[in-house]
């Protein structure tokens, strides 16, 4: 059994700089040579075993949330390999990926089965999912009547109710009210307790990090600087 979630070997992530949209259209025509490229990750390499509860740390544009784009399959390395053994669920942004012209309950149904569930499987913890996120009558309504704060309530709720091998999550704790945020804290620590999932944080909130990892990987100028202790690595990010 491969005690391994989640693997990084070498792995590299540019992306091209275009002043305009045009100019990205003409480079994909005529095959220009001579475009800037910016180098997020730098040959980069890390393991984390399942589960582990792991926070990514470092100041913005250091490549934090590439790499859960990069675990999630939303892009692809440039360079190097990286291995995922589980199901995964990845709250990257809490209120998008929803179709808006469905309803609240019609998106439920449509995130479930993208996840692979089974109709009975949906079934089973369809109320769960409509309880937790507390939206009211507005279930059966459009999503685009919600309100960022009502879309963020059920794709956090969508996703921890799915119960993951793997899950993922990118400064989601900047959105959603006092109360929210704390039936989102209780339900993490209850998704942690049997030491079975895998959990991937990026956050600039060293209390947040503290609270729910016990090991840091901090990242700066595109590498890994530190990769240990949680207390360790936010003492080193703080300086």
């Amino acid at each position: 059994m491969n005690s391994i979630a989640i693997k990084f070997e070498d792995v590299s992530k540019s992306y091209k700089l275009y002043k305009k949209n045009s100019s990205k259209i003409f480079s994909s025509i005529f095959f220009e040579k001579h475009i800037k490229e910016k180098n997020v990750l730098n040959h980069i390499s890390f393991s984390i075993s399942k589960g582990e509860s792991v926070a990514i740390i470092g100041k913005n544009g250091m490549g934090k949330s590439t790499i859960l784009k990069l675990v999630a399959g939303i892009t692809y390395p440039s360079y190097g390999k990286i291995t995922v053994n589980g199901n995964l669920s990845a709250i990257l942004e809490l209120n998008s990926g929803f179709e808006n012209d469905f309803t609240g309950r019609e998106n439920i149904f449509l995130k479930c089965k993208l996840l692979g569930l089974k109709t009975a499987q949906i079934k089973e913890i369809e109320n769960k999912i409509i309880e937790f996120a507390d939206i009211g009558e507005y279930i059966d309504q459009p999503i685009r009547t919600y309100s960022t704060g009502m879309k963020s309530r059920l794709g956090f709720s969508i996703s921890i109710h799915t119960y993951p091998e793997i899950l993922i999550l990118d400064e989601v704790f900047s959105v959603g009210d006092y109360h929210f945020k704390q039936k989102c804290y209780e339900k993490i620590k209850e998704f942690l307790n049997d030491n079975k999932h895998t959990f991937l944080l990026v956050t600039h909130a060293p209390d947040i990090a503290k609270e729910f990892c016990e090991r840091g990987i901090l990242i700066e100028n595109s590498q890994i600087k530190f990769d240990g202790n949680i207390q360790d690595c936010i003492n080193l990010y703080l300086k």
